[in-house]
């Protein structure tokens, strides 16, 4: 341990500990906009400056370490001054039109601002103008980009796909698509990590809100909404509600205040894509001569899309499952429209998940297979479900918690969990066992898999199957890493669960924003909790699954089943890498 003194105040600190480190754990704020953990200790902002006695420079607390007997102070006037004027020539290249910013109110540069007392600007204005594709579910704004290169280093680091980078000098320097794409071009996964990590409105999700109020008041329109399960974990943050407040059940009446005309729980088709995907595992495990190993699941679009790019090879190794979202829009355009007496064509489907890449995902050519049109028609995120709520000035907290309609608005645990890192897996190994065995093991079984570890292995026994070997993944980084090992014959396994977002869906790219906190494993545990205290705990026990294959898909894997539920991962394609274009130029040099 190291002894010095911040402020007056003698701190103690690990030798190789950075300032900034030393003070926030002591409880002295620094303000830093560049700076993440392990990811961007890069100094860019220079907002983190401090003063040492004995150095006549200021120097960034973010990339310089503690030293015994140094003394700090983090609040000097010349460290407000310098602090002042570094805002303040960052505001100069910034749209500081803060009231039409997505961010407005939840942004750290104007937070900063304000906390420097920066009411005007001594210099000349001028505002980089960068050219977007508004259709992308993706959007950049070269207007409001610092360059604070937080999305160059999430993108590199920690999902390994380098879709950002950097060009220019000085004032004209700039982030952008990498190897000189557009953003439709480029082999991005729409994780949306990047977007969870800027500290500005610079990214975003496609704001498809206005769609989504526009059908909400055609009177032609049977509007039906869909929620997915890490949104329930995630949703009440904005409005300060704990989290047994902010229930499934009370967003289910915010939803019908909104105007809503039937509002279902997503929970229902993650037992459904359990039930299809479970079977075709089982399928596959029975017969291994006639299947590529190890089946991989396919709910996760970012993670889909990453594999169609990076390990195009591997495709036939995905479950031809479809993710839940999409059995849900294939399910409602067809059974749902059948059972209510209504025109699947007359049927606006909405879906609010944690996620952008799902934005994606339903604009699939080959995401049409109930009625023709789209099975699913906007996807919101859990951010925008937060600005529908706000705009049309509904308090939730005062709201009575409301069931979700039927019959497509139950679920069980083992659907709740497809939000957390590993539950796809836990619900598919507890419906595969019963599916092989005829009796349900203890839901409790199969924790091996559980956890916030980037990449978790086991093996499990089922009777009459033998050994089952597992791996979990989240991250696009160690997705990575696991098929290089899978590529390389360093690994062997039957069933894999990857989720493109670190904690999965609870850490999407479509969450709320906390600048600074990840919250994906707080909002993970309460899935788990919410699985804990479920009365139904196993995806084949959902009764409304029972009715569906009864009355309408007659079993798992049946003809029509596989027409609605199930997918040709070949029938899109994705643009070429950006890591064969830098293998192919690295050629040419």
């Amino acid at each position: 341990m190291v002894k010095l003194t911040i402020d007056g105040k003698t701190v103690e600190a690990r030798e190789g500990c950075t300032i900034l480190e030393a003070a926030r754990s002591a409880g002295i704020p620094v303000p830093s906009l560049c700076y993440l953990k392990d990811i961007n200790e890069i100094g860019a902002c220079r907002l983190c400056l401090v003063e040492i006695q004995g150095i006549d420079r200021l120097v960034p607390s973010c990339n310089n370490v503690v030293e015994e007997g140094m003394v700090v102070y983090t609040n000097s006037p010349r460290v407000r001054k310098a602090r002042r004027i570094n805002m303040e020539l960052l505001l100069s290249q910034h749209d500081c039109r803060c009231a039409t910013c997505v961010r407005s109110g939840n942004c750290t540069l104007q937070s900063l601002a304000n906390d420097l007392n920066i009411y005007a600007l001594p210099y000349q204005s001028e505002i980089p103008v960068g050219r977007w594709n508004r259709k992308a579910p993706l959007i950049k704004h070269a207007s409001k980009c610092i360059k604070c290169m937080r999305c160059v280093q999430v993108c590199d680091k920690v999902q390994s796909l380098g879709i950002w980078d950097v060009s220019g000098t000085g004032s004209r320097t700039s982030v952008d698509v990498s190897f000189n794409r557009k953003i439709e071009d480029a082999d991005c996964a729409y994780c949306g990590q990047c977007v969870t990590h800027c500290p500005t409105g610079a990214l975003r999700e496609r704001d498809d809100t206005m769609d989504v109020f526009a059908a909400l008041a055609d009177p032609e329109i049977t509007t039906v909404v869909q929620i997915a399960p890490a949104v329930r974990a995630a949703w009440g943050e904005y409005f300060g509600m704990p989290r047994e407040t902010a229930s499934a059940k009370r967003l289910a009446a915010t939803l019908r205040k909104i105007g809503f005309d039937y509002v279902f729980d997503t929970n229902f088709s993650a037992d459904l894509t359990i039930m299809e995907e479970g079977s075709e595992f089982v399928e596959r495990f029975t017969h291994k001569e006639e299947y590529a190993w190890p089946m991989f699941t396919s709910c996760c679009p970012g993670w889909v899309r990453f594999l169609r790019s990076q390990f195009p090879e591997l495709t036939d190794n995905l479950s031809t499952a479809k993710s839940p979202q999409q059995m849900f829009g294939a399910v409602t355009k067809s059974y749902f429209a059948q059972k209510i007496g209504v025109d699947p064509h007359k049927l606006f489907l909405v879906s609010i998940m944690p996620c952008v890449a799902k934005k994606s995902e339903c604009a699939l050519p080959n995401m049409n297979d109930a009625c023709g049109d789209p099975d699913v028609d906007v996807v919101l995120t859990t951010r925008e479900l937060v600005r529908m709520i706000r705009s049309e000035h509904i308090v939730p907290q005062a709201l009575t918690e409301e069931e979700f309609d039927s019959p497509l608005g139950t679920g069980t645990g083992a659907a709740v969990i497809f939000g957390a890192t590993g539950g796809v897996m836990d619900a598919a190994l507890r419906s595969a066992y019963f599916l092989i065995t005829g009796r349900n093991p203890d839901p409790d079984s199969f924790t091996q898999v559980r956890g916030m570890e980037g990449w978790k292995e086991a093996v499990f026994h089922i009777p009459g199957a033998g050994a089952v070997r597992v791996a979990v993944v989240s991250g696009l980084g160690n997705a990575r890493r696991l098929l290089k090992a899978i590529r390389k014959g360093s690994v062997s396994y039957d069933f894999v669960e990857v989720m493109a977002c670190p904690g999965g869906c609870a850490g999407g790219g479509g969450q709320p924003i906390h600048d600074g906190c990840e919250l994906a494993e707080d909002r993970g545990n309460e899935l788990w909790r919410l699985d804990h205290n479920a009365q139904l705990r196993f995806s084949h026990e959902n009764p409304e699954i029972q009715a569906l294959y009864a009355e309408f898909l007659e079993k798992p894997l049946s003809e029509k089943s596989h027409h609605l539920l199930h997918t040709d991962h070949h029938a899109w394609e994705m643009p070429v890498s950006g890591r064969k274009i830098k293998e192919e130029r690295a050629h040419v040099s």
